[in-house]
């Protein structure tokens, strides 16, 4: 066994720190009586190589324990033990028997936590029962990470106003793990850099990743009843380092190794002038509720990061769905969370974040949703964070519901109620069309107060929960059949309609419709007020085959099939179109809500006159006024009429007259089937009947004045 000479340490910074020539580790338990340093020479090592007992005197200040290990040095391989009492009713588990993950640990070796706990339980091996100590086959271990070594080149951050952003949401793996991506490391960070000229073609401003922090994908023990095959925790919304890029994404998995390739694929992508938005999950961990699993959090201070109800502290609060909730008004969990978030900033040179379930980071102690959380509001203010995007999933498991309120200042926020008003709009329903342009106008129903922008919301037709776009106009309901829950899982509330046949077709005049009704919400997407998200292969029509929930499934029913670009070119090419137009034209990304004092948006019915929004059935127009908006030069942009006609039935519209001394021009016509829907800059054709156009049933109209 190995000796070292160790020292008091420091207990300021958190984790395992490289200083000198040795590391300083410390960590935060404050019912704890006993805390062991595992120091392992493999990744696989079964036992460890030394093992260090920190001094609760010398070692020990408040609630930190901390040593500094003289001759250690980077890429060092750890794990801690830690004992205390085990009483449950009381919030304490503690655990000697078992190996616990450091939780500021900023990089983990490969391996699974679940597969590893499995066997013990297969093998009578669970910790307290027999005093053995757990099994390390398959149990990840920490790695000491160098943060400053890493060249990047110059790198700092793009800081887009959010007024300017197209966000992409995608999922890392998922991105180029089919054959059918041809990169060179498919499914990797690798991967996906070689990707970055598409994204750039495709003109997004930002990738929002699905979880990248460290979580074990083989939790899932269902077991898909088509292939027999165990599924897995594809979506990752389990996390277990929120510090470590997940290892098994990284084409290089030496210890480590996750950490450079990250930082790699950040550094390129804001060469391409792409940001980066991380999908976070601070509302819960992979822990479970109190049949779950000890590997880190609960065997450090379970009472202090986890909610537990007062008088019933063995049981877990769960407003995740997941089984526990992290205790965020906890000043401790608090702290972590904030280094967590400043960690990926200013190490990592993160853009942004969404947050999974924010709303259960709005709740104190005793459950209740605050007015005002700390957190929330210190995330805000952050100095570190000040310019990073921070976007809310304003809901969490629990009922807590924020949309438009989510508190803490300047946070933007997924904006459902624009996906389901538009959906509902697109199908043809009767009824929808005064929500439907309340959303397209912003939301200032929702948004408009406490001096809060358009950009406060975060529209979307489709995102990585739920049916893609392509699913939406061609199924019915769900069909989650190979997900291992007799079709049980998943929302049942989708808005779709499949337009006359469930799923794949090749009737010409089904897929006709299904095409137009695509751009068609693609168009209202991106020329909203608000900031747009596309889910990843939207743009030319992806599909999961009717499986509406998808968080099990890494295989080709989430995998984006890269052939589907050229099959559906017309489709990716209109995406580009209208991303572009979008850029090109200040008015469709005010950075005010409209003024009910100015004319900066006009509203007609089909007959040209102002609508009489009670009998407003299936049409939809209206103008924006470009000189309410100006280009950076400081000059007017276009005035552009835009109609929407969802009825069966084509609808001669009455044009409202352009402004003096100008035409109207078509510049898009949903109706206009192939590379024909949209014209290039320049090329609008001029209209040679300027008071009237035919708007055919379920398309949309985009007319440029000029």
């Amino acid at each position: 066994m190995n000796a070292f000479q160790t020292f008091e340490g420091k207990p300021h910074t958190l984790g395992a720190v490289p200083h000198n020539d040795g590391v300083n580790f410390a960590v935060y338990s404050k019912n704890a009586t006993r805390v062991v340093l595992d120091l392992f020479d493999s990744a696989d090592a079964k036992q460890p190589s030394a093992s260090i007992e920190f001094d609760p005197v010398k070692n020990r200040t408040g609630n930190i324990w901390h040593i500094y290990v003289k001759g250690l040095t980077k890429g060092a391989i750890y794990l801690y033990r830690v004992d205390g009492p085990y009483n449950p009713p009381q919030g304490h588990r503690f655990n000697f028997n078992k190996y616990l993950l450091d939780p500021y640990a900023k990089a983990l070796t490969s391996g699974s936590i679940f597969q590893s706990y499995n066997r013990q339980r297969e093998l009578g091996l669970a910790g307290v029962e027999n005093g053995k100590l757990s099994d390390l086959s398959n149990f990840p271990k920490c790695v000491v990470v160098e943060d400053i070594e890493f060249d990047w080149q110059g790198d700092k951050p793009l800081n887009l106003p959010l007024s300017k952003s197209v966000i992409y949401e995608t999922h890392l793996k998922g991105f180029t793990a089919s054959p059918t991506s041809g990169v060179q490391f498919p499914g990797t960070y690798k991967g996906f850099i070689e990707k970055i000229p598409y994204l750039k073609e495709l003109g997004i401003t930002a990738v929002e990743l699905m979880p990248i922090f460290e979580f074990d994908e083989f939790e899932n023990g269902n077991i898909n009843p088509r292939t027999g095959d165990r599924l897995k925790n594809y979506w990752g919304y389990s996390t277990i380092g929120f510090f470590a890029p997940k290892t098994s994404y990284a084409a290089d998995k030496t210890p480590g190794g996750a950490v450079r390739e990250f930082k790699e694929m950040v550094r390129e992508l804001h060469k391409a002038g792409i940001e980066i938005i991380l999908d976070v999950v601070y509302n819960h961990t992979a822990e479970g509720n109190e049949h779950g699993y000890t590997f880190s959090f609960r065997g450090f201070e379970n009472s202090s990061y986890y909610m537990l109800p007062d008088n019933e502290k063995q049981y877990y609060h769960n407003f995740s769905g997941c089984g526990n909730t992290l205790n965020a008004a906890h000043p401790v969990t608090t702290r972590f969370i904030l280094d967590s978030l400043r960690y990926w900033v200013s190490e990592m040179h993160v853009d942004g974040f969404r947050f999974d379930l924010a709303a259960a980071l709005c709740r104190d102690q005793n459950s209740y949703i605050q007015g005002f959380p700390f957190l929330t509001n210190a995330i805000s203010e952050d100095a570190i964070l000040g310019n990073t995007k921070i976007i809310a999933e304003p809901w969490d498991c629990g009922g807590g519901y924020l949309v438009g309120g989510f508190p803490g200042g300047r946070w933007s926020e997924w904006n459902d109620r624009f996906r389901n008003d538009i959906r509902r709009f697109i199908r043809g329903d009767e009824g929808v069309v005064t929500a439907a342009a309340t959303r397209i106008a912003g939301s200032s129903d929702i948004f408009n107060h406490s001096g809060r922008v358009p950009s406060a919301s975060i529209n979307f037709v489709s995102c990585h929960d739920g049916f893609t776009l392509n699913d939406v106009v061609s199924y019915n309901g769900k069909h989650n059949d190979e997900n291992g829950e007799n079709n049980r899982d998943g929302s049942d509330d989708n808005n779709c309609y499949n337009h006359g046949y469930e799923g794949v077709t090749t009737n010409p005049k089904i897929e006709t419709v299904r095409v137009k009704k695509i751009k068609n919400f693609l168009l209202c997407l991106l020329l909203s007020q608000g900031v747009p998200m596309i889910c990843a292969g939207d743009e030319f029509r992806r599909t999961q085959m009717g499986n509406n929930n998808a968080y099990c499934q890494d295989s080709e029913i989430s995998w984006i099939n890269w052939n589907f670009v050229a099959k559906n070119h017309e489709l990716f090419e209109f995406t580009k179109a209208m991303i572009n137009l979008r850029k090109n034209h200040p008015v469709f990304r005010r950075e005010t809500f409209f003024s009910s004092q100015k004319a900066e948006i006009e509203w007609y019915g089909s007959d040209g006159k102002n609508p009489d929004w009670a009998k407003m059935k299936r049409f939809l127009g209206f103008k924006l006024v470009g000189s309410s908006a100006r280009h950076e030069d400081d000059s007017a942009d276009n005035d552009f009429y835009i109609a929407g006609n969802t009825d069966i039935y084509d609808v001669t519209v009455t044009l409202p007259a352009p402004a003096k001394g100008k035409k109207w021009y078509c510049l898009a016509d949903t109706s206009v089937a192939r590379d024909m829907t949209v014209a290039a800059p320049g090329k609008e054709e001029l209209l040679k009947e300027q008071q009237l156009y035919v708007v055919p049933a379920g398309s949309f109209v985009i007319l440029i004045s000029k």
